[in-house]
């Protein structure tokens, strides 16, 4: 119904008729921001369902914006439902805070990302929740913490820097028996090197979660902060996304627009990254001062035989392990040393997170990360590469030159 006319410009332009015709299409889906969402009457507004995505009612409850995106996250990681939130340790920390209460206990590997551990080591343990540690490459020492307080257990495959890869299925399994849920952080595997919900292929065993963070891979361009929360169980969901809505987490629709517009290249960017790292990993396991390669795909990689039967059979059969692997740099060398080899690179600038077009680098204090002993590294220094979209030989010389300045 055409609008009564109005004096004032303001108001005419505020309130103006025209709508646009029907039936455009395009690549992209549009973009739609919206705090406030209008509601053609008050029976409507009384009557409208935001937690089934079957309307609209406020635009941190989502858009169709949002929706498109989530919706394509839950088929990329085998899931049914996906819930969105501004970074990857927010989808850790809403997982927790939603499904643990004063006098449970979480059980974290102890190569699990950083502030994850530390999410329970100092908030959770605010509310009274309790988390112990467990060796990832120990099925039976996690079986041995669980306990009637273990509520959750956070699996990580493979682990955050040094990449030892865990028998994910048999951690599963042991979750399984024990009643216990158990939450992937998939984010290396993003949807791509392993199906997180269907963990032998047959539909009987997976994680109950997944979550991502979207700031790597799908992102892909080191310019968007977001994460997701990924279901197969309708009840699981219902029980995260009202903490997600108390929390009043939401993204905005230029990210999500990123995000969605990024997607339909990332099987070939996960791809492009992982032959390059391969390639770089086997000729650092060359050079004289490198004491040990981790890389999951390479053989003597701890935890490789559990990647070789998890991912073996992905991108043809070549198996898919992401753009990341680490080297351990001899203890003959001192960390300054380390440091100045990292300084000295040019093409690798130093900064954390990975998945985007440029290289990076990090060495890191191990010591200081891990409750347990190693005893699967070789003494010595830490360094993180997360290889881009560069040539390969570029960068490869560039690894020769700073190593040769550094270690002469």
């Amino acid at each position: 119904m055409t609008q009564a006319p109005a004096a004032d410009l303001s108001t005419r332009l505020i309130h103006h008729d025209y709508t646009p015709p029907a039936g455009f299409e395009a690549p992209q889906p549009p973009v739609h921001k919206a705090s406030t969402v209008i509601f053609p009457n008050v029976s409507a507004l009384r009557a409208r369902e935001w937690k089934d995505k079957s309307s609209y009612t406020y635009g941190l409850h989502g858009t169709p914006t949002t929706y498109q995106l989530e919706e394509r996250l839950a088929t990329l990681e085998g899931g049914l439902q996906c819930l969105l939130v501004p970074s990857g340790l927010a989808a850790i920390a809403t997982v927790s805070l939603a499904l643990l209460r004063q006098g449970d206990e979480v059980l974290i590997p102890d190569n699990a990302y950083g502030p994850n551990k530390a999410l329970a080591e100092v908030e959770l343990r605010h509310y009274g929740i309790a988390h112990r540690i467990y060796d990832p490459l120990d099925p039976a020492d996690l079986a041995a913490k669980i306990t009637d307080a273990t509520k959750l257990v956070w699996l990580e495959a493979p682990g955050s820097v040094t990449l030892e890869f865990p028998d994910l299925p048999e951690q599963v399994r042991i979750c399984r028996a024990r009643g216990v849920t158990s939450v992937l952080d998939n984010t290396w595997g993003a949807g791509l090197a392993f199906a997180p919900f269907d963990l032998m292929g047959d539909g009987q065993l997976g994680a109950d979660i997944s979550v991502h963070a979207l700031t790597k891979y799908p992102s892909g361009g080191g310019d968007v902060l977001m994460g997701s929360i990924t279901t197969r169980d309708e009840a699981l969901h219902l029980r995260i996304k009202l903490t997600h809505m108390r929390l009043g987490l939401g993204v905005g629709a230029n990210d999500v627009e990123a995000v969605l517009r990024s997607l339909p290249s990332m099987a070939l960017r996960y791809h492009a990254h992982d032959l390059a790292a391969r390639e770089l990993a086997r000729w650092m396991g060359t050079q004289a001062p490198i004491a040990q390669v981790l890389h999951p795909a390479l053989p003597g990689s701890p935890g490789h035989d559990h990647w070789q039967a998890l991912c073996g059979g992905a991108q043809g059969g070549q198996g898919a392990a992401a753009g990341l692997f680490s080297v351990v740099i001899d203890a003959r060398h001192s960390q300054e040393q380390v440091d100045a080899f990292c300084d000295g690179l040019r093409l690798f600038k130093i900064g954390y997170s990975w998945g985007g077009p440029m290289s990076l680098v990090v060495p890191y204090d191990l010591a200081s990360m891990r409750a347990r002993a190693t005893p699967q590294l070789k003494p010595g220094t830490v360094v993180r590469f997360s290889i881009g979209l560069e040539a390969v030989q570029d960068l490869r010389q560039d690894l020769a030159q700073a190593m040769e300045r550094a270690f002469a």
